[in-house]
């Protein structure tokens, strides 16, 4: 398998890794700065990116905006994915997230990334979260009616299982599944990517770096005060300290073979399988060359072997999800 080669979305060609955009706006600490947005953004464009995820739960929309103000002009240059199903409302007037997967709402949802996003049609429309409350087949539904008014291209699911993948594409064919898969994330190993294969859907991997861990973040002490990092259990400072032991072998193998950690960790998953896609994120520049370079690499059997038999669920210090972000996914668990 040639980790360099064009991965398949539905109907379009995309780089073998993606850009996700969540980083510049949302869950590890303030927005970054227009100017170092608009380096990232266009940096990746000119650096060979050509698939870039938001959401309209990122920032509350500013992410949207932030894609929407820098690379509108260059619209053609790129498959353009985001999300609905997921966003921040004031709840008692607090800003609170909430999942409504109601076919109204999807709709509503669709309107206001377009027009945030400065653009006549979304590639790739995830539902972010299943609302449990909801029928998969309704939320799929709505979102294959604006498939059908030519407002999005092709459309997605986001933390669901094989079953309920299987009930989507019944509805409407499925061009991209995406999923938290990383070395110390491997639940999507138990069924549901093989399901992706079988039905010719895109797996698309998030946090394929380990939120991380498996990159440049050091010491949980320098995370900002509203870090979601700092409320996952995998971080909590015991269980942390217990996976940073599995780093020093890892550093030897990536010394051995003239990369960093991180293009490692990518490396990886893109020899998995060829229908995976990871879509890692940052906030800065060279990191994100870095990233792409990762798609260079040729591991062989034994470093794979080796990879897998270092970090996997057995060496790994707690779950994925505390209770609440547990209760919201709907994917298969160890």
């Amino acid at each position: 398998m040639n980790p360099q080669a064009p991965r398949r979305v539905g109907e379009f060609e995309v780089q073998p890794i993606g850009l996700g955009c969540m980083n510049l706006d949302h869950a590890y600490g303030p927005s970054v700065s227009g100017e170092v947005g608009e380096r990232v953004l266009l940096g990746a464009l000119d650096a060979g990116y050509n698939f870039l995820d938001t959401a309209t739960l990122y920032g509350g929309g500013r992410n949207e905006e932030r894609l929407g103000a820098v690379v509108a002009k260059r619209r053609h240059e790129f498959v353009l994915a985001s999300k609905c199903g997921m966003g921040i409302i004031p709840v008692d007037g607090k800003p609170t997230r909430v999942i409504d997967g109601r076919p109204e709402t999807l709709r509503r949802e669709c309107e206001n990334s377009l027009r945030r996003l400065k653009t006549e049609v979304i590639d790739l429309y995830y539902l972010h979260r299943w609302d449990k409350k909801v029928p998969i087949e309704d939320s799929v539904g709505a979102m294959s009616d604006l498939v059908r008014k030519g407002l999005v291209r092709s459309i997605g699911l986001s933390e669901v299982s094989a079953p309920t993948l299987r009930k989507a594409h019944a509805v409407h064919p499925i061009a991209a599944l995406q999923t938290e898969y990383s070395l110390w994330s491997r639940d999507a190993e138990i069924a549901v990517l093989q399901a992706c294969a079988e039905l010719g859907v895109a797996f698309v991997a998030f946090s394929p770096v380990a939120r991380g861990f498996l990159g440049a973040l050091s010491e949980v002490s320098s995370l900002h005060p509203k870090d979601i990092r700092l409320g996952m259990p995998r971080f909590a400072p015991e269980n942390y300290a217990a996976n940073l032991r599995l780093l020093p072998a890892m550093d030897k193998i990536a010394a051995e073979l003239g990369c960093t950690r991180a293009q490692l960790a990518l490396a990886w998953l893109l020899h998995k399988a060829p229908h995976i896609i990871p879509i890692p994120g940052t906030t800065r520049e060279q990191h994100m060359r870095d990233n792409l370079a990762a798609a260079q690499l040729k591991l062989s059997h034994e470093v794979m072997q080796a990879l897998e038999a270092l970090i996997n669920p057995a060496t790994v210090t707690g779950p994925r999800y505390d209770a609440q972000a547990t209760s919201e996914v709907d994917t298969e668990a160890a």
